[in-house]
């Protein structure tokens, strides 16, 4: 059957009349594009650390990972993103039970609420809980303070336990999308027979639910695991007037503070190695853990889940989530708004002490936040294009051509965002800075490359999922009546992945748009982008603007997000 298969194709591609069949010519650019934008970064980052003036040489990477205060910031990324991983899947696993398996009320728009963290950038939720929790000027503080008559806050937002509640906040959700989606495919009937055969809800939950729904929790841990080693926003806005660092805030203030030199940049990527390092033991244990058993889902099954009756409780869990839901999401987006309104930060939120200036400001006057914006609009755009685009091509390469080396160009796809934003920054840093007569430092170039890198694999794992149905038995037909492989994949292949691939620009698009790890260590004084404007005029201590353009960014990202919904429900035909 495989021969008669092979020959099939073999006399389709001499069909074509090309000695080079439009596939080879798929994989060989995919391959060179996956090279230059991803894999030779991690090289130039490695040669750099280990090797200088073309000398193997290891005393910086020794002296790097020695030293006293970066040892502290290596114990605090492990330390936080240790707290936050176990405190945002207990979290996420519970209100994900909660919803999918109670019967509870209005757990439809609950459902819906409890992803809205993961649309919004965490360090603007880091900013808007410095607004409420700093400990002299947050609005909260100030009004216990107030009220007790003391001058102890109630709780200062500026510490590590501060860092770990503010990226809990907007991490959960990992986990709470992958748990409720599994526990929606489950097959129901495997819980009913435990039931049946005397077991209590306890014992169902503990044998049977728990661990069918394993791979899944996993899967939403290593996401909060490896956003939270990676991440730079909330760490930096929290941490640095109490000089808390973690792994990324270390290596931007390397970088920083030798004002980009060589010698500064050699000492981030060493830093860099560190934190990839870290990464990596972290998905080696994700894959013993998910490797110590087999859990398998079974889908297909129509009879819904037996809800448990909450009962006298049913009251008291609505409570508890809707309170959840408004300190959360609510309370956040409320004050950066009303900040933003304020003629000046501190003052009482009144309604005489309100104005517009700051977002007719930030609108109209700033050129520089103007320029921010249409900064990020162009790169998120042409980002999102390019890469949906390329990812469609790799993942065609990867699904349909399945060349030998399909492995390689899967991880190269996959890889970048896998490894922290800061550490891809460095790379392309090294890379298009005038190591191969190419500079490009201080361009939108660079910021560019590095999206388009970043965000391969949302591209990848969109157009794939899109490919895988579409079956070969289509494109060969097309091909058996006189198309060329070009032909087929124009009139067949694409037309049928187009939503896909629609979707996959706006799965671009919208975290680009929010984007501040990857960009941080990248702008010139002309390219900043959205995200590291509005961390540039907080660090400027103007936080009224800071919060206009905060409150700005949030309408384009619903927007954005909206607007990805719809396409979704097309997609999905409802």
């Amino acid at each position: 059957m495989r021969a008669n298969v092979v020959r099939q194709r073999s006399d389709l591609e001499k069909k074509d009349g090309f000695k080079l069949d439009i596939g080879q010519i798929l994989m060989i650019i995919s391959a060179v594009i996956l090279f230059i934008t991803v894999a030779l970064p991690m090289v130039m980052i490695v040669y750099n650390v280990f090797f200088y003036k073309g000398t193997f040489d290891w005393r910086l990477f020794t002296e790097i990972l020695t030293h006293p205060d970066n040892l502290m910031a290596m114990w605090n990324t492990i330390k936080i993103a240790f707290l936050v991983t176990v405190f945002g899947t207990i979290t996420g696993l519970f209100f994900a039970w909660l919803i999918a398996r109670s019967d509870i009320p209005l757990k439809g728009l609950m459902k819906s609420l409890f992803t809205v963290p993961y649309m919004f950038p965490p360090f603007i939720g880091a900013m808007a809980w410095g607004l409420l929790l700093a400990p002299r000027s947050g609005y909260i503080n100030k009004m216990f303070m107030t009220l007790t008559g003391g001058n102890q806050p109630l709780f200062n937002i500026n510490s590590v336990a501060g860092i770990v509640f503010v990226e809990l906040c907007y991490y959960f959700p990992f986990v709470f999308i992958q748990v409720s989606s599994a526990l929606e495919r489950m097959d129901p009937t495997l819980e009913e027979s435990a039931r049946i055969a005397g077991a209590g809800q306890l014992t169902v939950i503990r044998k049977i639910t728990f661990p069918l729904v394993v791979p899944a929790i996993a899967a939403g841990a290593m996401l909060i695991l490896i956003s939270t080693l990676s991440h730079f926003g909330v760490p930096a806005i929290l941490g640095f007037s109490n000089n808390i660092f973690t792994l990324p805030t270390k290596i931007y203030e390397l970088i920083y503070k030798s004002a980009g030199s060589f010698e500064g940049i050699r000492q981030g990527a060493s830093l860099s190695v560190l934190l990839v390092i870290v990464v990596v033991l972290a998905l080696a244990l994700q894959r013993r853990i998910l490797r110590a058993g087999r859990y398998d889902i079974i889908r297909g099954k129509s009879m819904r889940p037996m809800l448990i009756k909450l009962r006298r409780f049913k009251i008291p869990m609505v409570v508890v989530c809707l309170l959840s839901l408004a300190i959360i999401v609510l309370l956040p987006l409320v004050i950066i708004f009303l900040v933003g309104f304020l003629k000046a930060y501190g003052l009482p939120l009144k309604l005489e002490n309100m104005t517009f200036n700051n977002y007719h400001h930030v609108l109209l006057v700033s050129k520089m936040a103007r320029d921010a914006m249409k900064n990020s609009v162009v790169l998120s755009i042409s980002a999102a294009i390019i890469t949906m685009f390329v990812g469609t091509m790799v993942a065609y390469v990867i699904v349909k051509i399945k060349p030998k080396g399909k492995g390689i160009l899967e991880v190269l796809g996959l890889l970048p965002y896998s490894i922290p934003g800061i550490v891809l920054a460095v790379g392309v840093i090294l890379t298009w800075s005038g190591s191969f007569k190419i500079n490009l430092y201080n361009t939108l170039w660079i910021i560019l490359i590095a999206y388009i890198a970043r965000y391969m694999a949302f591209s990848l794992k969109s157009a794939s999922a899109s490919l895988e149905q579409v079956h070969n038995s289509l494109e060969e037909a097309a091909r058996s009546c006189g198309a060329s492989h070009f032909g087929s994949l124009q009139d067949i292949t694409l037309p049928l992945i187009r939503p896909g691939m629609i979707a996959g620009f706006f799965l671009i698009f919208l975290p680009a748009m929010r984007e501040l790890t990857t960009s941080i260590l990248l702008y010139g004084p002309f390219t900043r982008t959205l995200g590291v404007a509005i961390y540039s005029i907080k660090e400027e201590g103007n936080m009224v603007q800071a919060s206009a353009l905060a409150g700005i960014a949030i309408v384009i990202i619903i927007m954005g997000e909206m607007a990805l919904r719809l396409v979704t429900r097309e997609r999905r035909g409802k």
